[in-house]
């Protein structure tokens, strides 16, 4: 009898392993020779590209069992595809983690068409890096300043890229929370071509990202052709020291309001990461303890360094929390949402 005993409890801890998820994985066997996907729904070459790349080659070693991670491109529709994609049709099992812009988000609150998700079901796994947005305009326009633009006589052209992007949303944000004189020309590819546009002389500038426009219209910046005269953030950047805050300039409570919740915590979302629905908890847990620890490791820093890109994270628990918040709008602040980004 003695002799079966160690046959008897291998048997039923395997049967425990087998169906218990929870256990198996606090075992370390899950991910063990596993290949996990994070599918990005931009094209090669971008900045979600580029982070979810880097991301790859460091996040496996902090999780236990070192599977495989590769990169899969699902570009279309403003990277809704991939968001429908990853609620839908991938299965939720901790193998998949899904890479889409945080503006479907809003964009489900608004209404719009195609949104095939309910985000307060998906599965958080952080954010790398939070967009602070600013607003850059050519000295060619004459808005050389906030005060500048606020007596401008007729709207002042800043270009957009569609709904649920920054230098569509953010633009038109401001206009209906500090009533400044913007006309937002709406159609542009990208922030490139807004640059571009900008230069010509077809429009002011434009508000985006400004880890963006210091990489990528630095040029202008240095020479004084572009100037920065608005940033969205909750204090001043490192970098723009003397910059007023939009936050700063509304009137009233509603209107902080709007650039907050439109705005600055959009900023915080907008390079999100998420696993399925009913992806298990522990799974949940292992991927935002190893995506942190990615963001922090040496390895993973150096290289950020040298392509220029930002870490400064929003932890999965975080994220969880803005979604929430964003839910949690009462009707009239929704409805003057929706009004802003009609």
């Amino acid at each position: 009898m003695a002799q079966r005993l160690p046959i008897i409890t291998g048997l039923f801890l395997g049967i425990i392993l087998a169906t218990n998820p929870a256990l198996a994985d606090n075992h370390d066997t899950f991910y063990r020779g596993k290949t996990v996907r994070i599918v990005v729904g931009a094209p090669p070459g971008g900045g979600f590209d580029i982070y979810s790349r880097a991301l790859a080659r460091h996040l496996g070693k902090h999780i236990a069992g070192n599977p495989t991670l590769i990169v899969e491109n699902m570009a279309g529709a403003g990277t809704l595809v991939a968001a429908n994609f990853t609620y839908k049709a991938a299965k939720p099992d901790g193998l998949t983690i899904g890479n889409f812009i945080g503006g479907l988000i809003l964009g489900q609150l608004m209404g719009h068409p195609g949104i095939e998700f309910d985000a307060r079901k998906f599965e958080w796994i952080g954010v790398p890096s939070i967009d602070h947005i600013a607003c850059a305009l050519t000295k060619g326009s004459g808005i050389t300043s906030v005060e500048r633009w606020m007596a401008a006589k007729a709207p002042v052209k800043i270009g957009g890229t569609g709904r649920n992007t920054a230098p569509e949303d953010a633009p038109k944000i401001l206009k209906a929370a500090l009533n400044f004189p913007i006309q937002v020309v709406s159609g542009y590819k990208g922030t490139a071509d807004i640059r571009l546009a900008a230069e010509s002389g077809e429009l002011a500038g434009g508000c985006w990202q400004w880890e963006s426009i210091k990489a990528t219209w630095r040029t202008g910046l240095e020479s004084g052709d572009v100037a920065v005269v608005l940033q969205v953030a909750s204090k001043p950047l490192p970098d723009l020291p003397n910059v007023p805050l939009a936050i700063d300039l509304a009137k009233t409570e509603e209107a902080r309001k709007l650039i907050q919740l439109g705005i600055q915590d959009q900023g915080a979302i907008t390079r999100l990461y998420a696993v399925p629905p009913g992806t298990p908890k522990e799974r949940v847990q292992v991927l935002r303890k190893a995506f942190i620890g990615t963001l922090k490791d040496p390895d993973f820093i150096a290289e950020a360094k040298k392509t220029r890109l930002e870490i400064d994270p929003t932890t999965g628990e975080e994220l969880e929390k803005i979604v929430q918040n964003l839910f949690g709008l009462d009707n009239q602040l929704l409805n003057r949402l929706k009004e802003a980004l009609k």
